[in-house]
């Protein structure tokens, strides 16, 4: 039965000569495997270059409930981005961006909310022209609301300290090593307490948001099973400095 639906694209694998496997995040469907024949020739009907990372696609697919491999009839791109493919900023940014989702997501099944979310600050992200820098830092703490970790910032004005572990602030230093250290709590609280649309008012020094930067990769390892290694921040950290 025919489907239409929007996606994400997050991976993609090469199969046989011509033909991949997408990773795709729908909004009706939750995280799929796509088998799309093809790709590679000239005149394909679906290209290659829709499938980047984070391109956000409208989509007509074969879908059976206990499938592991799903077909796509067609897609297209929907918006087209305008600048993240070519800027090189925006472009780690997605990278890095990708990867945390991809490590994060594991269901299969419908969440629109976190879809329109995800699909909105790409949307967001591709249309801002500048004070980029700590996008990434804003987008992934908003996106652990739909993952279930949201830290817990009822006592953030009185405390010292914040318990990556816990996802709590505390006022003693925790016995772990999982924690944001008093001198940047205040670069945490901007973080979390802006919205989306409002990240461009976020302002931080190089050292505050590679310090960060690791920080939220840990928070998410905590809590996130098998989230494995992160690579692509490296990168990222070389094009921000």
């Amino acid at each position: 039965m025919l489907h239409k639906t929007r996606g994400i694209v997050l991976k993609t694998t090469d199969y046989a000569d011509n033909s991949i496997i997408a990773k795709i995040f729908t909004q009706k469907f939750g995280l799929q495997s796509y088998l799309i024949n093809g790709v590679k020739k000239p005149k394909a009907k679906i290209r290659l270059n829709m499938l980047q990372p984070l391109h956000i696609l409208d989509l007509v697919v074969y879908h059976k409930p206990n499938g592991t491999i799903q077909r796509i009839s067609d897609a297209r791109s929907e918006p087209i981005l305008q600048s993240i493919p070519y800027d090189i900023v925006k472009s780690s940014l997605v990278l890095f961006i990708n990867e945390m989702i991809y490590k994060s997501l594991k269901q299969e099944h419908e969440d629109e909310i976190m879809f329109e979310f995800i699909a909105k600050s790409i949307e967001l992200l591709d249309h801002s022209e500048k004070g980029i820098a700590n996008f990434h830092l804003i987008f992934l703490m908003k996106l652990t609301r739909f993952l279930g970790f949201y830290p817990d910032i009822s006592y953030a004005d009185s405390t010292s300290f914040f318990d990556l572990k816990n996802g709590v602030f505390v006022h003693n230093q925790p016995l772990h090593l999982f924690f944001i250290e008093e001198k940047y709590l205040a670069d945490w609280l901007q973080i979390l307490r802006n919205s989306m649309d409002d990240f461009l008012e976020i302002k931080l020094n190089s050292a505050s948001r590679k310090y960060l930067l690791q920080k939220v990769i840990d928070y998410y390892s905590l809590h996130i099973d098998s989230m494995g290694e992160i690579k692509s921040h490296v990168i990222l950290e070389e094009v921000l400095s």
